[in-house]
């Protein structure tokens, strides 16, 4: 009696040919046991790799990579897939799992298509083909990609794409989802009041209780430029939640935290002084000192954490002195950074501002289309031309620095001063990351000037 062959059923289907051909894995794996039981053959196991291109390297196909272990370990006599471009699209990955199924003594077989690669024919005849399924795999991806890009230019979701948490998907584009969106509202708006994402976390937990998104969700409000209306090139693809410069803000000010905090303290400059040896943030730590009379006295000063352990050098100073340094120069300074932009920005407006000389062209433009002496194709290219150097002299970053300059400037009228001193520490370290990006040591490790976060 002829002995049973052991057989491995190998499935595979990518993510864009999902998206194309609505292949599954189950009408592969099903096809598959059906050949296996009508010939006798044993299934030792299912090898399924879901939304992996045959064209990547072996190392990302976790199931191949499975499959050739068992049949190192000789438990496999023959592999069963459904076609070639099932098994392999790529030549070299090819001819590498060949040696390992030639020296096992393993053959392989496509249930849909006639391939012998026993013989030295058979094995041109698939190396042939797996140049022409290669070629093609490259032709199907850059037909994807683009059908994806224009997907991204319109709005539009991309296959696979799951709508962040707080937006759905209707009628292929992102909406937001009215039930959640007061709480994302409220999770911006109470990190723009304290800046510090652990608050935000506890703050929506504490108020929201079961109804709370996940932390991994709550994570991404701060990383996914999604919730400013953004994504890739396209700076209006759904609604926003916060504008692109918040996104912006909320990014510089992710970059820029430390995590040394032992203590209960806050720190009224935590992240905002930078080391001026290797550019990260001072830590804050607490000076304990016992006076002459026996009480102890707390001195809270700043640090860099890599000073000795990385670099030698670096300042520490006393949290008091930076305050004073700020509060002596903050405003005047905003107030001359501003008054400084202005000059620049209107010098550069008057020998460049080609706005009417581009709106006259337009209007040329238009009235020789409505004569019928260009072409419609020759007056699209051109309109889109014009208004494109058009928006260029209407340039809206430089109104959202103007706004910018305007909020801060907001924040120091009236008697300034005497309401910051009323201030916890808390509240202190919230008003200086609102208007602050980083403050500068220079060489000789004094404070040396600081950077608004504009």
């Amino acid at each position: 009696m002829a002995k049973t062959k052991r057989c491995a059923i190998y499935i595979r289907v990518s993510t864009e040919e999902q998206f194309i051909n609505g292949l599954s894995l189950q009408a592969q794996q099903k096809a598959l046991t059906e050949y296996a039981t009508t010939n006798n053959y044993t299934i030792v196991d299912v090898y399924a790799d879901e939304g992996i291109s045959a064209r990547k390297s072996m190392k990302h196909r976790k199931e191949l990579l499975r499959l050739l272990d068992d049949v190192k370990h000789n438990k496999i006599d023959m592999i069963l897939v459904t076609k070639l471009d099932r098994w392999f699209r790529n030549i070299k990955d090819y001819n590498v799992t060949e040696e390992i199924l030639q020296a096992h003594n393993c053959n392989w077989k496509t249930i849909f298509e006639n391939y012998d690669s026993s013989t030295a024919n058979g094995q041109m005849v698939i190396n042939i083909m797996l140049s022409v399924n290669q070629a093609e795999c490259d032709r199907t991806s850059e037909r994807i990609k683009a059908v994806f890009d224009y997907k991204r230019s319109q709005g539009k979701v991309v296959s696979g794409m799951a709508a962040p948490y707080g937006y759905k998907v209707v009628d292929g584009y992102i909406q937001k989802d009215l039930e959640v969106a007061p709480i994302i509202e409220d999770a911006y708006d109470y990190y723009f009041k304290c800046f510090s994402q652990r608050k935000v976390l506890e703050y929506i937990q504490d108020k929201y209780g079961d109804k709370a998104p996940t932390v991994y969700k709550l994570d991404k409000l701060f990383k996914n430029e999604k919730y400013a209306g953004k994504f890739q090139d396209n700076l209006n693809f759904c609604e926003p939640y916060i504008s692109p410069s918040q996104f912006e803000r909320i990014q510089m000010i992710s970059q820029s935290k430390t995590y040394t905090r032992q203590h209960n303290h806050t720190f009224i400059f935590s992240s905002l002084l930078k080391c001026p040896v290797c550019k990260s943030s001072l830590s804050g730590f607490i000076k304990k000192q016992t006076l002459k009379d026996g009480t102890v006295a707390e001195y809270y000063r700043y640090r860099c954490s890599n000073k000795l352990s990385y670099h030698s050098g670096g300042p520490c100073i006393t949290e008091s002195i930076v305050e004073k340094y700020m509060i002596e120069n903050v405003f005047q300074n905003l107030k001359k950074e501003y008054i400084d932009f202005n000059v620049k920005r209107k010098a550069v407006k008057k020998k460049k501002d080609n706005s009417k000389k581009i709106t006259e062209e337009l209007e040329r433009l238009n009235s020789m289309y409505q004569k019928g002496r260009i072409s419609e194709a020759f007056y699209d290219s051109e309109y889109e031309r014009l208004q494109a150097e058009l928006n260029k002299t209407n340039d809206i970053a430089t109104i959202t620095v103007i706004e910018r300059y305007s909020e801060l400037l907001g924040k120091f009228s009236g008697n300034w001063l005497s309401l910051y001193n009323k201030l916890d520490n808390q509240h202190k370290n919230t008003f200086w990351k609102s208007i602050i990006q980083e403050i500068y040591f220079d060489e000789n490790n004094k404070l040396s000037g600081f950077k608004f976060l504009i």
